[in-house]
């Protein structure tokens, strides 16, 4: 295991925080909605949340019916998951999952594959515990927003100005911070995702890249350069 799971044990505090129950800007505003839609949990479905941190998306997913497992490597965040409920909540890795094969309806990783170091055995797992039949949901951030650390530019009255980009092709990790969390997250072009996804076995049913209500404040800076992603994988009946 990585020394403090790449920032995520020390800005542990900070990031419960910043979420809170209703969760960062671009999750209310860009990527929760079309996540949901794309788990659409029926009644007493098995579902897993790989990298549930503190437990958000386990919780909406328990609200509809569904019988829910977070997994984390991070402890503290764990802990506070557990406090809220929702879930049976364990710690865990997602390229070494401590389920048995196909004891999933329904699997989702929200935005989490970026911060996995080994995402292509966490992609062939996550497919392992698939039911056949079962759908594997993820959001992610979009490759090229993750080349740089903060790539939106803007000028010396905040307006926006661009969205930089650099090393597109090379995967790799790099830190990030923000309201006191500083954490790494990994770089990998779009088609490093979409080759692993394929070598699993699974079916590409959707892809999106939603938009934000413009008349949101941020919302039409953030359509001129999305950065959210939406997908759902199949396994095979």
């Amino acid at each position: 295991m990585a020394n403090d799971w790449d920032g995520w044990s020390t800005s542990a505090g900070a990031w419960i925080r910043s979420m809170a129950e209703q969760g960062d800007w671009t999750r209310r505003h860009v990527v929760d909605h079309p996540t949901q839609a794309a788990c659409s949990p029926l009644p007493g479905e098995l579902w897993l949340d790989v990298g549930c941190g503190e437990g958000r998306f386990c919780r909406w997913l328990a609200d509809r019916g569904a019988i829910v497992t977070g997994l984390d490597p991070v402890g503290e965040l764990l802990q506070h998951a557990t406090t809220l409920g929702g879930a049976t909540y364990v710690l865990g890795e997602g390229s070494q999952l401590p389920f048995r094969d196909a004891a999933f309806d329904g699997v989702v990783s929200y935005l989490s594959l970026i911060d996995i170091p080994d995402f292509r055995t966490a992609i062939l797992e996550a497919a392992r515990v698939l039911k056949p039949g079962g759908k594997f949901v993820v959001a992610n951030l979009t490759s090229f927003a993750t080349t740089i650390p903060h790539p939106r530019r803007r000028d010396e009255e905040g307006n926006f100005l661009f969205m930089a980009v650099d090393r597109y092709l090379e995967e790799r990790a790099e830190w990030v911070e923000w309201a006191d969390i500083r954490v790494r997250n990994w770089h990998r072009p779009l088609a490093a995702y979409m080759q692993a996804f394929l070598t699993a076995g699974l079916a590409l049913e959707s892809f999106d890249e939603p938009s934000a209500d413009p008349a949101v404040p941020g919302g039409e800076d953030y359509n001129r350069a999305p950065w959210g992603l939406v997908m759902v994988w199949r396994k095979p009946a």
